[in-house]
């Protein structure tokens, strides 16, 4: 992890998110490790880390960008419901905490970065560097606007990261790994063993007779929790859905060929070029380098060898129109013959001459051929629109009491009422219930009401949103015996199939251990008798499960042991060990030993942050924290 660290640390954007990973790493102990929780009224400090405050207005942005990432690496909204479920509020606290715990202790020991380090750390990130290779106070600024961040801001919060990180090196750095702990991590991963095995399958348990009514009965009052009931409720959903109030047959053939013209590139593979370029200080030098490429004095190649630019300087890369960042560039590049050199163009960076030197063709499929999707993707756009008026309609009805039923009714949208629902999506036969959009958080919002209670609409991915009344409560409760007799049964036969299993499989490792062959006791039990050579850890192999081969390596050599294999069981004699000798110098070795000194480093660097935090004291202000994350807990 503290290479992973390292490595972002190289790069502008991974400064900033760095310290998502500080937080990360130790979520547990910012928030289980927390003691004095206050439940303050009008306080805007959501939490103190011995005399540092986290302000809410900070969380509330912490907590917002964290959303804002999730959606974009899921490619699709990600609801304040749903964030929380995932527990993403209280990481993030977790994260703000660590950085202000390590921030505190960094002013305690006078550690410091100076101006001219983060001036250099900033000049020298490539992302800030202009087209002669130096650092470029526009391009910079530009890069800034881009992401969203002001220039005191970002300057402020890498000279925090770089000393949260030079920190964390001079805990962690070059920790040593001893002799003794190189040779039993090689012991334990390269080591092999060999083993006689035979499988006992389930039919190996004979015949099992039925179970009585009073072996039923004694096994059900045994286990009864094992049959228990989970709590249910009845729920009314009313659900609002762009695609509910999408009508494609409405949408006119003109607006849709509209909407096809202007997103043709959707609708096929687009034109790609691959483009040279050679930049210029100023448009007279690239004039004259054109007219002397036009004249054939020069060669495309040899006016960018004159001005010093290794031919992979030369090659912009192979582009759609759309891929390109400078427009000017776009433009000029596509209207451009291959092998022809256009005139001046001027770009962000600069002045340049560009040639094209490979045309691959886009291919476009027509209008008729994807004209449902357009009209359908018409329809939704022009119901999304209408959606929030039908939100408003329906909160304003809700507002006044109206039954989800009539509303629904009203609206002429469908009301899906569902009976009984457990917590994990299931209904009263145990059986997944369909229909009920973003069930996760959906469930979790439910589960957190009750009946008569008023329920703020929640968003959906998708855009829509659900209205929810939990209509019953069905609190979890033993089901009577009557009602699981089957189930009981059946897990009666299952672990009398187990149980039967084991003895035997004692009785063959106990023949096994006095010294009788593995292909004896399998012929006496009617079993084929096995063998596997070059097992490895957490491996498995043939009819060895990865369980069976971890209890393989916990037999010594020589004895013999069983495991369970599915529904039957193994049994086994560990026949032979081998250990290749041990060499510093072999290859994978020092790999081997860089994962461990990362492992060792990240527990001293958390045994490190969670003492810092004790030392420090931290407090939470609930009451604060709840209301900069908004939304019911």
């Amino acid at each position: 992890m503290l290479q992973g660290f390292r490595a972002a640390s190289q790069s502008w954007l991974g400064k900033i998110v760095v310290t998502v990973v500080f937080g990360l790493l130790i979520a547990g102990l910012a928030i289980f490790g927390i003691g004095d929780i206050f439940r303050g009224g009008g306080s805007t400090t959501v939490a103190t880390v011995g005399s540092t405050p986290i302000p809410a207005e900070s969380l509330r942005t912490a907590y917002q960008n964290q959303i804002q990432r999730l959606s974009r690496q899921s490619r699709r909204p990600v609801t304040p419901d749903q964030a929380r479920a995932i527990g993403l509020d209280r990481q993030v606290l977790s994260q703000l905490i660590t950085e202000a715990s390590l921030d505190q202790k960094a002013r305690e020991l006078g550690l410091r970065i100076p101006d001219a380090a983060v001036i250099r750390l900033i000049q020298e990130e490539p992302a800030f560097k202009g087209p002669g290779g130096a650092f470029d106070v526009g391009t910079f600024r530009d890069t800034l606007r881009q992401a969203g961040l002001t220039e005191p801001g970002f300057v402020q919060e890498q000279r925090a990261v770089a000393a949260r990180l030079q920190l964390a090196d001079a805990i962690t750095v070059d920790l040593p790994v001893s002799l003794a702990a190189r040779e039993a991590i090689h012991r334990y991963t390269t080591e092999r063993r060999a083993a006689g095995y035979l499988v006992l399958p389930a039919s190996a348990a004979g015949e099992i007779p039925a179970p009585t009514d009073a072996e039923v009965a004694a096994f059900h009052a045994e286990r009864k929790s094992a049959f228990r009931a989970p709590e249910s409720r009845s729920v009314s959903l009313l659900v609002l859905d762009p695609a509910a109030l999408a009508k494609p047959d409405a949408v006119p053939e003109a607006d849709a060929r509209a909407r096809y013209e202007a997103e043709t590139a959707r609708f096929g593979t687009p034109e790609k070029r691959t483009i040279q370029q050679i930049v210029f200080p100023n448009d007279a030098d690239a004039a004259a380098a054109l007219a002397r490429i036009r004249g054939g004095d020069a060669a495309f190649e040899a006016v960018a060898a004159e001005r010093g630019l290794d031919p992979k300087a030369v090659e912009l890369g192979t582009y759609t129109k759309a891929e390109l960042f400078d427009p000017a560039v776009a433009e000029a590049a596509f209207a451009l013959a291959q092998d022809s050199v256009s005139e001046p163009v001027k770009g962000r960076f600069g002045t340049v001459l560009l040639r094209v030197t490979r045309i691959a063709p886009g291919a476009v499929k027509p209008f008729e051929e994807v004209a449902g999707e357009v009209r359908t993707e018409v329809a939704r756009d022009r119901a999304r629109d209408a959606l929030e008026k039908v939100h408003d309609a329906i909160e304003d009805q809700r507002a006044g009491a109206k039954p989800l039923a009539d509303i629904a009714r009203d609206q002429g949208l469908a009301l899906l009422e569902v009976p009984a629902i457990d917590a994990q999506g299931r209904d009263s036969q145990g059986k997944a219930v369909e229909g009920v959009p973003d069930k996760d958080a959906v469930l979790a919002a439910i589960f957190r009401s009750d009946m008569g209670a008023d329920n703020e609409a929640l968003r959906t991915r998708s855009g829509g949103y659900v209205w929810y009344d939990v209509t019953k409560v069905d609190p979890a409760h033993d089901k009577p015996l009557a009602a699981v007799r089957d189930e009981v049964a059946a897990q009666w036969r299952a672990e009398e199939v187990s149980r039967r299993l084991a003895a035997k499989a004692r009785e063959a490792v106990e023949r096994l251990d006095k010294g009788e062959a593995v292909e004896a006791v399998a012929a006496a039990l009617g079993q084929e008798a096995r063998g596997a050579d070059d097992l490895a850890r957490g491996r498995g192999k043939d009819a060895l499960s990865a369980d069976a081969v971890a209890r393989v390596f916990a037999t010594p050599v020589g004895k013999a042991g069983s495991a369970a294999a599915g529904d039957g069981r193994v049994v086994f004699r560990v026949t032979a060990a081998t250990v290749p000798p041990f060499a510093a110098t072999a290859p994978g070795v020092a790999s081997v030993e860089q994962q461990y000194r990362t492992a060792l480093a990240d527990d001293v660097l958390s045994e490190y942050i969670a003492d810092v935090q004790k030392q420090a004291g931290v407090s939470v202000n609930e009451t604060a924290f709840r209301r900069a994350i908004g939304g019911e807990y």
